[in-house]
Formats: structure tokens, sequence, C-alpha cells
């Protein structure tokens, strides 16, 4: 999942960016409300997190120009005021969610999550597909019971596959919903990629496959026979 942050504080920023990436996070950040707004305009967010006061262009002013184009990424607020009154101005603006500062990061991580699967229609935290479990909250996969041994980015990687399962996704989306860094055209690290997460949930050769590739396509997630 991609997510992108907007708070002008430093030492906050910084911290959230920490705390999103080791949860297996891809993240952008900026402390320039303007510059948020063109990485929200440019690229395809699982959820975007925005400070209400920035540089240059505030967070409702993000958040309803964002609307008024027909951007439906999930949006939550930080901000310092807690009164009713500008909670409420915040989600009628569009917002999906409302955070004051101090917060826990432990909370602010739970409700990015929470966030993501709305984004993908999921209420609760666990996804299955035949016999293949994830579970967001825990950051845990099983098959069959037993529990497979992903790195963060592969679970990262399996948890956009099953969210679209179904729906062939490509490997330009996959770059841009995994990976901090830009891919290479020429490279080959989202074919990698995948071919070992296939290993990884494959528990013995008579396991149905579950990723399938569509040549010229990408891959497609579904409980069928090769």
């Amino acid at each position: 999942m991609r997510i992108l942050v907007v708070e002008d504080s430093n030492r906050l920023r910084e911290s959230i960016v920490l705390a999103l990436r080791r949860s297996g996070y891809a993240v952008d950040a900026t402390g320039d409300g303007r510059e948020g707004l063109e990485m929200a305009e440019d690229h395809p967010y699982d959820a975007a997190i925005l400070d209400i006061m920035l540089p240059s262009l505030d967070g409702v002013s993000i958040l309803k120009t964002l609307r008024a184009a027909g951007n439906r990424t999930p949006v939550m607020f930080l901000t310092a005021k807690d009164a009713v009154a500008d909670r409420v101005a915040g989600l009628r603006s569009g917002a999906d969610d409302y955070l004051v500062k101090p917060f826990a990061l432990e909370e602010l991580l739970a409700r990015v999550e929470a966030l993501c699967r709305r984004g993908y229609q999921k209420a609760a935290s666990e996804t299955t597909l035949a016999d293949l479990t994830l579970d967001s909250t825990a950051k845990t996969a099983t098959r069959a019971g037993v529990t497979l041994d992903l790195t963060a980015r592969e679970f990262a990687l399996l948890e956009y596959l099953m969210l679209r399962a179904g729906q062939i996704v490509t490997r330009t989306q996959i770059e841009e919903h995994i990976y901090d860094d830009l891919v290479s055209p020429m490279s080959n690290v989202v074919d990698s990629a995948v071919c070992a997460l296939r290993r990884k949930i494959a528990m013995n050769e008579d396991s149905m496959p579950l990723i399938h590739t569509r040549r010229g396509q990408g891959y497609v997630m579904e409980a069928r026979p090769a």
C-alpha cells in the first residue's frame, strides 16, 4: 500500500514515515501543501494523511480540490484543533477520518490500515482466498493453517493482490503501490518479487496455484487451476 503524508513538522513527519515504512507501507512525504496537492493529483495513493495547517495551501483546501476533481483517495486529517466544530468541518469537507495531536503512532497505524481497507470496500481485517488467509492487522498470512514466513515487502505485495483478487494487476500498478523508489522500466524486480511470493505460498506440489500470469497484461489472484 502507498501512503501520502503531508505534514509540515519535520520531526513528526519523519516519525510517521518511519512507522509506516516499518509496517510495510510505501510512503511519499512533504511538508508543503501545494506540493502535497500535486503529488496527490499525480499518483494513485491508497490513503493520504494531511495536516490541516500547512505552508502555501492548507489541508482542507487540498482535500476540497481533490474531491472536486473526483479523487476518492481515503484521507485522514491531522490537527491540533480538537473542538467539535473543527472536527465536523473537517469531515464535512470530505475527510474520512480525523486525528487530534498529540496521538500515539499505534493509533495512527490502526486508522491508516482501516482507511486502506475502506478504499477496497473491506470492513474486516482478514481477507481469504481458498485456504489462504491474510490478516492486515496482525500482518500475518496463513495457508491451510500454516503461517507463511513473509518479508514486509512480500506481505505488502500479497495484501495488494488479495485485495484486488479476480482483477488483473499490472506491473506498473504494483510498482506504484508497493515500492518507495522508482523502478526502471527494464527492471524485472516485480516479476522476481511475484515469483518469490508464489514459491512461499505454495505449500506443496498439490497446492492450488493462486497467482496467475496474464501474458502482456500482469497478474491476477484467483483460486483456479493453472
